[in-house]
Order: structure tokens, then sequence, then C-alpha cells
């Protein structure tokens, strides 16, 4: 047998039968949008998350759109981001009218560089970006110091984030709010698209509400121009019965996580943990070696994936804006390889794992 980037099957049998009577009940109710499970979540989820109100959407590029349409970014303005993460990043922005403008990562942790921003900003900038990537926070802190002194909003980008804190603070709630995907190999996760918006401001939430729903405000009157992104009944159900589960998957993947650093051949450099508030979404290794790693431990029937193999600043969507090179965004992209870590890996199939990435390092020194 070989060991899986991820296991989706044992993730739902792991609670099948809560899953099925959840499922067959909201099927009997035939309340299948915006109805009490979605109520109910966004009930649920936001104190987990550390807010005060959450809004559920249809997916996660939505629950970045819609916040930055809450506050006020459209046609003419510049929001600055990472070019390292997946385009919804990046398209959320552009939805908007507004563009985006690229900045490079920091080296060690692979999150937003805030040296970076000052230089990006112009008298069109109106918000930041941040992108908690892999599960780890980006240096908020400081992102927010240079927010205030130019007068930016921030909207987080906590889609691979679930329950990641930084200094003790929640993700999505330092800013003007956080955008959660529940697609399918999240650390929440549902049985397709879905995604929500935290924020602890009231305002906010009344509009992200009213936007998700065509600007309605009630049957037919619409206050707002805004988009059918209405999260179902059916995910709703389903993100209820695993929500509970989050933290223990949580430590499960710290606990993981741990195992690799202590483990892995010193030649492999994972990326550095700057906060203890880490969920590990992802388990990526850095080698100058990426694609024939790689290649080895498919042979050894070990399934790993890259992400990101291309910068947001180098894609063709985005040549009309002109991005800046961004190097150390091109490098990661050359380099870095996801292992396989999820709630469900076995100690003894991260062994072979571990084992297969030192196989790899010792016939490359042989070499």
């Amino acid at each position: 047998m070989g060991v899986p980037f991820v296991d989706l099957k044992a993730q739902y049998h792991s609670i099948k039968a809560e899953i099925d009577a959840a499922l067959i009940a909201t099927m009997e109710s035939c309340a299948f949008t915006l109805g009490p499970e979605v109520a109910a979540l966004e009930k649920d989820f936001a104190p987990y998350a550390g807010a005060t109100y959450a809004a559920g959407v249809n997916n996660g590029t939505n629950a970045l759109y819609l916040p930055l349409l809450a506050a006020g970014i459209g046609p003419g303005d510049e929001v600055i981001t990472v070019p390292f993460t997946f385009i919804a990043s990046a398209s959320a922005i552009h939805y908007t009218g507004a563009t985006p403008v690229f900045v490079d990562i920091d080296p060690v942790t692979f999150t937003m560089d805030p040296a970076q921003i000052e230089a990006a900003i112009t008298p069109r900038t109106k918000a930041i970006v941040p992108v908690h990537l892999y599960g780890q926070a980006a240096d908020m802190a400081a992102l927010r110091a240079v927010a205030d002194r130019h007068h930016l909003a921030i909207v987080e980008d906590c889609c691979q984030a679930h329950l990641a804190t930084e200094r003790g603070v929640p993700v999505g709630t330092i800013g003007v709010g956080g955008a959660f995907s529940f697609y399918p190999t999240k650390n929440l996760a549902a049985l397709g698209d879905g995604g929500a918006v935290i924020t602890n401001d009231a305002a906010i939430a009344e509009r992200v509400r009213r936007l998700r729903n065509g600007g309605q405000t009630e049957r037919y009157r619409h206050v707002d121009d805004g988009v059918n992104s209405r999260l179902d009944e059916i995910q709703a159900a389903v993100l209820r019965e695993r929500l509970p589960l989050l933290p223990y998957w949580t430590s499960m993947r710290r606990a993981l996580a741990a195992r690799y650093r202590a483990m892995l051949p010193a030649a492999v450099r994972a990326i550095a943990e700057r906060d203890r508030g880490h969920v590990h979404h992802l388990f990526p290794i850095r080698s100058p070696r990426r694609d024939a790693l790689r290649d080895h431990l498919a042979t050894e029937g070990i399934d790993a994936l890259i992400h990101y193999p291309y910068p947001l600043s180098a894609q063709p969507a985005f040549a009309r804006f002109h991005p800046a090179e961004c190097p150390v965004a091109a490098c990661a992209c050359s380099e870095l390889l996801s292992l396989p870590l999820h709630p469900r890996l076995t100690e003894r199939q991260q062994d072979r794992v571990v084992a297969a990435v030192a196989s790899f390092e010792r016939g490359h020194v042989q070499a």
C-alpha cells in the first residue's frame, strides 16, 4: 500500500454515521440554501475562529472577494498581496475591479515580507491581503503597523489556516475580516465547495450577508449589486458535524509536523515555524532537487505535491498588471515539495515517507 497525500475516504468514514444522518435530515427538510444549518454553522464557527460574526458563502474565493467589497474596495484601487499562493488570493482582488499588486515573500517563512510593502504603496493603495500560508500566520503585528501608518484595510486569507493564531490572536480577527475555505482537502472540509467570512465588525458582517444573496435586504429588495454566493444547507450540515473535531485534528497535525521535523534528515529543510499557532495544513520541505525527489517518492508509492509551481506574478492571467519580479517567490516555486500530512496519517506511513526522503538524500551524497 502506498502513502496517499490525503485520505478523504478515511476522513468521511471516521464519522460516517453522523454525517449520513445529518445529510438525510437536511434532505428531508427540503431547506437547501441559507436555512437553519447555515445559521447554526455561522453561530458555531465564529467562536471557534475567535470572531464575533461568521457568514457562510459558497467557496473560499468569494470569502475573500465579499469582505473586500464590503470594505469599499473597487475600480481604480490597488490591493497588495503575495505571488506565492493559490490564484484566488489575487483573483478576488481583481473581481472587485481593483488591481492586485504583488510583493515578495519572506525567505524564511514564505509569508508576506512586511519590509517589501512600503515600496509598493501608491496613492491608489487601499488594502493588504496577507496569506496565512500552509497554516502559518503571516507577521500580522508588522503588517498591522504598516497598514495603520498608511490607513489601509486588511483582509486576511485564512483559507489554509483554520484555528491558526499569531502571538495568540486568531487569524482573521486582526483586520477587516478573514476568509476561510471548506474545500474537501482543507483542515475543516465540506463534501464539496464552501467558505466563510469572519469579522468582529457588525457592519461588515451585515454587508457580506447581503452581498452573498444578491444584495438583498428582503426578498426582491436589492440595496447592493450583490452576487449568488450562498452556502448550501447540505455542506453546512457536514461542517457542523466535523467542526467539534477540528481542535483534535489540529493537535494531530501539529504532532505529525513535529515528528517530521525530528526525523527528517538534516539536509532537508522544512519551512521555519515562526509561531506556535501554526496549524500545518501542509508540510512542505525545501530541496534544490525537488523534482527528482518527487519522482523518487513516487517510485516508493508516496504521493507528494507541489504547492505552487509558478508565482502569480509570472502567470499570464496577471501580465496586464505588469507585476514586479519576486525572486524569493520564484525560488520557492522551484524548491518546495509538500509531504503527506493529515490527521489520518499513521506513524508507520510517516516512517515510510522519512525513510524514502533519507534514501534519496543518501543516494545524492554517494553520487
